[in-house]
């Protein structure tokens, strides 16, 4: 398909402040925060980083249109799936510079996509909406997609064979993330409907949650197998938290307490995502090393 890619204009904040994180069970942890937004923007979302410290995402232009976006070496770079007449969203981005993500028809509907060599390929299994949320540096892609009835489920994607990936008692999931020993990270929904987390590692799966979280949502997964989750507490409010070691921390954008999502890492000690920053309306990215 034809590359519709253009550069635009960003503009990147330090922030340096460095916070502690907690967590029940674990050390002490301390995250230092860089702000992204891309400039003129009415907001930035982050959703994967690379190894190269590459970031990918969406964002929205002053006139409301919903962009895919990658950053790399200060450059940032639209990824435009031409057939995204509703926007396009990228995911996650692997060693070789392969990015997934999906895109929204004129029709409102979602397609998973594969954007390698300047070219755009659709990803996921036939149904009503497929997303691809996850790639590993072999090329494995890992999303979910809805089928003919409306049911959620993961599947991972190796060369042009799907695999259906369903968390038993799930009434939903999705496979988020794929590291390169093909350890999967999965979202599910339990019977009251609330978000879980689980590994995936070929046999079986095992569920993962952070202490104190009324909902455990994992995300990305990096080589060492630490997690990244967005999770939400009594009060309705989401935070970060990462697992590494067995053992959880928790963090939050300072600018965004409240309101932090984390959902990329990679293997150089750093996660990104996006935030609400106190008393905004739309999203703010960053990345965070720790």
């Amino acid at each position: 398909m034809k590359n519709c890619t253009r550069n635009v204009r960003w503009s990147v904040v330090m922030l340096a402040i460095s916070l502690v994180a907690s967590a029940q069970e674990t050390s002490k942890l301390s995250f230092k925060f860089t702000t992204l937004n891309v400039k003129g923007s009415q907001e930035t979302d982050i959703y994967g980083i690379g190894n190269s410290g590459a970031v990918v995402g969406s964002y929205t232009d002053k006139n409301g249109i919903e962009h895919g976006l990658m950053l790399a070496r200060g450059k940032a770079t639209n990824i435009d799936d031409p057939n995204g007449t509703g926007g396009t969203f990228c995911y996650n981005i692997n060693a070789s510079g392969a990015i997934v993500g999906y895109y929204l028809n004129s029709s409102g509907a979602a397609q998973g996509f594969l954007y390698k060599g300047g070219k755009f390929s659709e990803v996921g299994p036939a149904g009503t909406g497929s997303y691809a949320l996850g790639i590993n540096s072999k090329g494995v892609i890992t999303g979910y997609y809805y089928d003919s009835s409306g049911l959620e489920h993961g599947y991972v994607l190796q060369g042009k064979t799907y695999t259906t990936l369903d968390v038993p008692s799930a009434t939903g999931s999705g496979a988020w993330g794929i590291n390169d020993k093909g350890l999967i990270s999965l979202f599910w929904f339990d019977s009251s409907g609330s978000y879980a987390g689980a590994l995936y590692d070929g046999k079986k799966y095992t569920t993962i949650k952070v202490p104190g979280a009324t909902q455990s949502i994992a995300h990305s997964i990096n080589n060492n197998g630490d997690v990244v989750f967005a999770w939400v507490d009594s009060g309705g409010n989401y935070h970060g938290a990462l697992r590494m070691g067995g053992k959880y921390y928790k963090f939050n954008d300072p600018k965004g307490s409240s309101n932090t999502r984390p959902d990329g890492i990679n293997d150089q000690r750093t996660v990104a995502g996006r935030f609400l920053a106190t008393g905004k309306s739309t999203y703010q990215g960053f990345s965070a090393t720790y």
